[in-house]
């Protein structure tokens, strides 16, 4: 197990290692603007590029880059949020998109499960047909689609929400701010529902057809117990790690959620850096790093999850 741990974290890592090399160099391909054009502020723009070796050649400004990033130095900001600190603004944003995915999280987790085992244990019944053709369409469907269908509906017709978070002060988790995210909160939701329901009546539909079932049944226990105490347990071993691994993508965010409800989160700070004229260099690599990240922690937890959820498991073994 530890040698199949440090393995996953070895490929991580060089796949990490990769994908920021695309980025700095396509990004080093891409123009900027001289400092002059930065007015009074010229001179602090000229320094913090000759402290990120802007001068030099492109190899020896990727080791400068790097050995900045990992003191925690990601630049200033050009062209988006002109003369801030890249990591004090990234750490500004970070809570809502967090409070957003988690208010997502919580919703989504309870209804996709009971759902799914609803649908499990009405097989073929109008019930599971019901929740199956529901699935299918929310699965199809975009997240931006029910966005903006809710922003028409709940924000424009019925008025029962802001059209964007009208108030920052309060903070992400303030009750006035979960008021005004549940819109985005919902858009984000459908998508999740659906695809834990399905996940979980196909994974329960197949317990509940094991051999183990009629001898828990011949033993005398009912349907109900049967259900809970076997079919539930065997259940939920590969249910859980796709729960955790979107717990752990909380942070990840919503790029075009964020963007149409104007929530001022780190999706809405990446889609604004690549669209800034010229774009905005350093929040795009602190955002890209932080995107990766997300994904290949959430990758690797998800893979060792399976071994300590059930010690049948063995990750990495070989016969």
């Amino acid at each position: 197990m530890l040698k199949y741990i440090l393995k996953r974290l070895a490929l991580a890592l060089f796949v990490f290692v990769v994908i920021m090399t695309i980025c700095f160099v396509l990004i080093k391909m891409l123009p900027s603007l001289p400092p002059e054009q930065f007015g009074k502020d010229a001179q602090v723009i000229q320094l913090r590029r000759e402290q990120l070796g802007y001068n030099k050649p492109i190899m020896e400004q990727y080791f400068i880059f790097w050995g900045q990033a990992l003191k925690g130095n990601w630049g200033i900001s050009e062209s988006l949020y002109p003369m801030s600190d890249v990591w004090d603004t990234f750490v500004e944003k970070l809570p809502y998109t967090v409070a957003i995915n988690i208010y997502s999280m919580l919703i989504s987790v309870p209804i996709g499960l009971a759902l799914g085992i609803f649908a499990a244990l009405k097989k073929n019944k109008w019930q599971d047909q019901l929740i199956s053709t529901g699935v299918m369409v929310f699965v199809s469907v975009p997240s931006f689609v029910y966005a903006l269908l809710i922003q028409y509906v709940l924000c424009f017709k019925l008025q029962w929400f802001n059209h964007t978070i009208m108030d920052y002060t309060q903070g992400a988790f303030a009750p006035s701010t979960f008021v005004d995210m549940l819109p985005a909160v919902l858009s984000l939701s459908f998508g999740t529902i659906a695809g834990l329901t399905r996940y979980t009546r196909a994974e329960l539909t197949e317990v509940l057809t094991n051999d183990f079932m009629l001898l828990a049944r011949t033993k005398g226990l009912t349907k109900a117990q049967a259900t809970v105490r076997h079919a539930m347990r065997n259940a939920m071993v590969p249910i859980f790690p796709m729960i955790l691994g979107e717990f752990i993508s909380i942070m990840s965010g919503s790029l075009i959620i964020e963007g149409i409800f104007g929530i001022a989160g780190v999706g809405k700070l990446y889609i604004g850096a690549v669209n800034a004229i010229p774009p905005d260099y350093n929040f795009f690599m602190l955002l890209s790093a932080f995107y990766t990240l997300i994904g290949l922690v959430a990758g690797v937890v998800i893979d060792l999850s399976y071994g300590f959820i059930d010690p049948r498991i063995r990750m990495g073994s070989r016969k």
